[in-house]
């Protein structure tokens, strides 16, 4: 399917139009087989139009998505900017003595990630954060960070097959794309985030490097996440009472994986997931099928996914016993691991401020958002002299538990040179400390970070 170079720009939105097409025509009852039957007659183009045209409701409004917990519309992606950019037009030459422009450098990710939106660091990609600024709840699909441990993968959703067996199921199960899509689905709105998310910040305290890229505070983004609760594939494959361990396998050229206790593979918002922000999954995120793991570090939830294992005796694999542990000198191996496995991310946050910020003399309104495995942010402050005094800032709704809150608060900003802090607290009392301990790999940065701003 993705024999094309989708790191150009104009190639990938094509794809994903089809992609978005297929979709649709799922959901509207079309088969594979007629689908290619009115492409062939009426064009792609026309017919994606034709179907991606809103459903009007019986009360002539147009219908919104909701959230699982069905309290109403869903936070919209708003405020998603254009790329700002022109593709060349098609057929068209270059002008006679025009430099031929360089051929982009191959980082293994597919969707376009120009430096305005992105730190680069190859194969990974960190939000730069002023992008977010007076933008919706969510992070638009553009914007999104990628984690990837080895290249993006492409993968034809109609040879895709997923497999879930192991001594954990009675009936081991093999389901195509369709016959995934075919399950109950639902709608949920959480945060995904690398557990190395300001790793950088412990050369700041420490004076040395911790192992890995060296993220600030962009590895982290919402969306609204659409899919097939685990439990329900799980329970037709028959999983046993005697499980333990539950082990999605990603398509990827390093089968990343990593196990996850029965319990949490059995709640209610942990997902097979198959739409990003009302969209099919896009490859870099994971397309066809990924995992959502609500609260957890980013590498539980596994992209690409093509097998489960379901297990009655505890599963290891690299990413639970040598990476994603805490090592270090306040940590102990614990069994085959060299140290403790994370689960649970942290309470954080972030300024949508560029790093560092310049800002003209005057009245601003500073904004951010907080965020935490834990549940939803009771409150937020933040301090402009060195944490000497702290002063609360505004929270805005929503606040949803898993996801994030957005907070603001007004600036009378005059000359001079600033780092500004930000600590948040979330229901069940987790609180953003001055500190955190060491570990080599630099995980789960949750202290309070001076953001510098100089104002001129």
């Amino acid at each position: 399917m993705y024999e094309e170079d989708l790191r150009d720009e104009a190639t990938y939105d094509a794809a994903r139009r089809e992609e978005r097409l297929w979709l649709r025509a799922r959901d509207l009852g079309v088969s594979r087989r007629r689908l290619l039957q009115m492409m062939a007659a009426a064009g792609a183009g026309a017919l994606l139009s034709a179907c991606t045209t809103r459903v009007e409701s019986p009360g002539g409004g147009s219908s919104a998505p909701t959230t699982a917990s069905g309290t109403g519309p869903a936070p919209a992606a708003g405020g998603a900017a254009p790329s700002g950019g022109q593709t060349p037009a098609q057929g068209v030459a270059p002008a006679p003595g025009a430099a031929a422009a360089p051929a982009p450098k191959d980082k293994g990710i597919v969707k376009p990630v120009p430096p305005e939106k992105f730190i680069d660091y190859g194969s990974n990609q960190e939000m730069r954060w002023n992008q977010m600024y007076n933008r919706g709840y969510v992070v638009p699909n553009d914007l999104f960070f990628v984690r990837n441990h080895s290249k993006t993968p492409r993968i034809d959703p109609a040879t895709w097959k997923l497999r879930v067996e192991g001594s954990g199921v009675s009936r081991p199960l093999e389901l195509t794309y369709d016959e995934l899509l075919a399950l109950p689905a639902v709608s949920v709105i959480r945060f995904v985030e690398c557990a190395g998310n300001g790793r950088g910040f412990f050369e700041q305290r420490y004076g040395k490097k911790a192992q890995g890229t060296q993220w600030k505070l962009g590895a982290i983004g919402v969306a609204e996440w659409t899919g097939v609760p685990l439990r329900e594939v799980l329970e037709r494959a028959g999983i046993k009472r005697t499980a333990r361990d539950v082990m999605p396998e990603g398509l990827d050229d390093l089968k990343v994986r990593r196990p996850l206790p029965v319990a949490k593979a059995l709640e209610d918002d942990t997902l097979l997931v198959f739409a990003m922000n009302g969209e099919p999954l896009p490859p870099d995120h994971g397309f066809p099928v990924r995992l959502l793991v609500p609260g957890w570090i980013g590498v539980a939830n596994t992209k690409w996914v093509g097998r489960i294992e379901v297990s009655e005796e505890p599963l290891f694999s690299p990413w639970n016993t040598e990476s994603y542990v805490l090592i270090g000198p306040d940590y102990k191996p614990e069994g085959k691991a060299k140290g403790p496995a994370l689960t649970t991310q942290v309470v954080k946050s972030a300024l949508e401020l560029a790093w560092p910020a310049e800002l003209p003399a005057g009245r601003h309104t500073v904004r951010g958002r907080s965020w935490s495995g834990h549940g939803r942010i009771r409150k937020v402050e933040y301090s402009l002299d060195g944490g000497k005094s702290w002063l609360p800032a505004r929270l805005q709704e929503p606040n949803i538990p898993l996801a994030w809150v957005r907070w603001d608060f007004e600036w009378d900003a005059k000359p001079g040179e600033y780092e500004i802090r930000v600590r948040a607290t979330d229901e069940k009392g987790n609180a953003q400390p001055d500190s955190v301990p060491w570990n080599d790999q630099g995980y789960l940065y949750g202290a309070v970070v001076g953001h510098p701003v100089k104002v001129g």
